[in-house]
């Protein structure tokens, strides 16, 4: 069977040309004659992969030096109590901005630890856009302000980085991580799951700036500690190795292309091409507004629920899966990370304004 155009929003597509090597390399790694998934993590092989893991990504992203890169597991979803275990401190209070679901489940945990401050919302429009941020609006008492840079669910993405002053400033990367350009310094800590743009489901990355660690709350445990794993060179259990191998072979990949620099102006080639189409249909439309669009995740819907269901059947059988949107936007969401290649996005334009023509 060929290759559909995997428009999941997570697990999500990777590069084929990673797929291949990992394929061509399964059973016998660089020489080693075993495969990365069988071999041990203490041994010279594996640590020159999770070290030259960790300096493609210091490159791409160019991380300072006095910021800690950590691969963990738990996803994101373990990040919403680790943050606050480790940042929140004395001071027992933080502001979180809450943009959609990812965001409320990082104000739940974070709850449990201290008092959340919902600094800004943009649920009274379903999370269509993002709510504007002064520095003045922080409490310069908070032990830090948590965002989420990209909203896969609804659609939405930070066009700028809100100034925190002197407060850290820690983000929920998990679905535009590589996808465009940041300055690291501007944040205290950065986390994000694999499974859109770094590689597959497993592996979380956490870019810590190093005087935020050693500070956890009381009882936290071992596990849950940033220096634990910052103190082991993220090895003081087995690591999800098989991911970090993937996450080295996406980064090589990611060089390829050019870097996150050049990345980022095939994402927004790639993210204009949808939008133009949906902003000029007759029958599609977009659900966020333009200002606040993500490059990533593009949720659009029908003139009708029932023909989103014939879309979504009829796209399926045509090669272009996993279109269905989330229950709390409906239609459709097409996520376009990285490895979806531009002739994937213009490919269902062309099916769109085929099922358009036959419609209306």
């Amino acid at each position: 069977m060929a290759r559909v155009y995997n428009f999941s929003a997570g697990p999500s597509m990777l590069p084929e040309p990673v797929l291949r090597k990992a394929a061509q390399e399964m059973l016998d790694y660089n020489g080693s004659g075993q495969s990365v998934m069988e071999m041990s993590h203490r041994s010279a092989v594996y640590e020159k992969i999770i070290k030259d893991a960790e300096a493609l990504l210091r490159e791409a992203m160019r991380v300072p030096d006095n910021y800690k890169v950590l691969f963990l597991q738990g996803g994101a979803s373990m990040q919403f109590a680790m943050v606050p275990m480790n940042l929140m401190g004395q001071k027992k209070k933080v502001d979180i901005v809450n943009t959609g679901v990812w965001s409320k489940k990082a104000i739940t945990e974070a709850k449990r630890f201290g008092t959340v401050r919902v600094v800004a919302t943009s649920e009274d429009k379903n999370f269509s856009y993002i709510p504007t941020l002064e520095k003045s609006m922080f409490d310069p008492e908070a032990a830090y302000v948590h965002i989420t840079t990209n909203n896969t669910i609804f659609g939405t993405r930070y066009r700028s980085i809100p100034d925190t002053g002197a407060l850290p400033l820690v983000a929920d990367m998990s679905s535009n991580i590589l996808s465009e350009e940041y300055d690291i310094s501007k944040f205290g800590l950065i986390y994000a799951g694999a499974q859109k743009n770094l590689g597959p489901a497993g592996l979380t990355v956490v870019i810590i700036r190093e005087d935020l660690a050693g500070k956890p709350i009381d009882n936290t445990p071992t596990m849950l500690n940033y220096s634990t794993h910052i103190e082991n060179d993220s090895m003081f259990n087995t690591p999800p190795c098989y991911s970090i191998y993937i996450l080295k072979l996406v980064l090589e990949w990611l060089k390829e292309q050019g870097g996150v620099a050049s990345m980022q102006k095939i994402n927004e080639r790639k993210a204009a091409i949808l939008y133009e189409f949906l902003d000029n249909s007759r029958m599609f439309k977009a659900t966020v507004e333009p200002q606040y669009r993500s490059l990533m995740n593009v949720p659009f819907v029908a003139a009708s629920d029932e023909l989103n269901k014939e879309f979504i059947k009829k796209a399926d059988s045509a090669g272009f899966v996993n279109l269905k949107g989330h229950r709390l936007v409906g239609g459709m969401r097409a996520s376009i990370y990285n490895a979806m290649p531009e002739e994937g996005v213009k490919a269902l334009v062309e099916f769109m304004k085929k099922f358009e023509m036959e419609h209306v």
